[in-house]
């Protein structure tokens, strides 16, 4: 798996107060997890963008340099970002040991034109873009790719179907789906028949059977 060195430095100011100093002086306050325990640090901004930029969507090891020499291996956990401005405010990662078995999610790639789309007028849908895996640090894959280019008309990939990496366990249920190609449904147009309405068959009466009617009455 690749690794990526990030410089931090412990944090002493907390509170949002301190956040906001901080992020004016070109740093961004993090937080660091390990085993229920957690360690306020700070990284460069210029550094930590770059970092995220650069990774989008992808799991990748962190070496976590601090100034004494000292380094922690992490994943990062999250991070976010002020939704008008869109700049970063804050990330958290979590320590891991290469020994220990770690729960992560990688997103879902899916890579080829299906012959159904290409073919067979079929569009792709897309299922599950993120997997929950478990694995050892080192073994944990940077995307998830699935190839769909044999996939047909009115057919699916599910997590069952994928073949992963030795030593990593998807803890998605197998049945979920990742991607399909379904048929465009053409709605025909019904025309209705205007059902023609029967007039009332008018009688015209003759003179002979005015003249009798009238006799009658006399």
């Amino acid at each position: 798996m690749e690794r990526i060195t990030l410089h931090v430095e412990k944090r002493e100011e907390l509170g949002k107060g301190a956040a906001r100093s901080l992020r004016r002086k070109g740093y961004i306050p993090a937080v660091l997890y390990r085993a229920g325990r957690s360690m306020p640090i700070k990284l460069r901004k210029h550094e930590l963008v770059k970092f995220i930029n650069s990774t989008m969507g992808e799991q990748v090891m962190i070496s976590l340099q601090f100034e004494d020499g000292t380094t922690k291996l992490a994943l990062m956990k999250e991070y976010q970002v002020d939704p008008v401005k869109r700049e970063l405010l804050h990330t958290d990662f979590y320590e891991v040991s290469l020994k220990e078995k770690v729960r992560v999610s990688v997103s879902v790639v899916l890579e080829g034109e299906p012959v159904g789309v290409k073919k067979e007028g079929g569009i792709l849908e897309y299922g599950l873009t993120q997997l929950e895996i478990e694995c050892l640090p080192e073994k944990i894959p940077s995307h998830i790719e699935v190839d769909v280019s044999g996939l047909h008309a009115g057919e699916s990939i599910h997590v069952g179907d994928l073949q992963l990496p030795e030593g990593v366990r998807v803890l998605n249920d197998p049945k979920e789906v990742l991607a399909t190609v379904v048929v465009p449904v053409v709605e025909e147009e019904v025309v209705e028949e205007e059902e023609e309405m029967e007039e009332p068959e008018v009688v015209k009466k003759g003179k002979k059977e005015e003249t009798e009617e009238e006799e009658k009455e006399e």
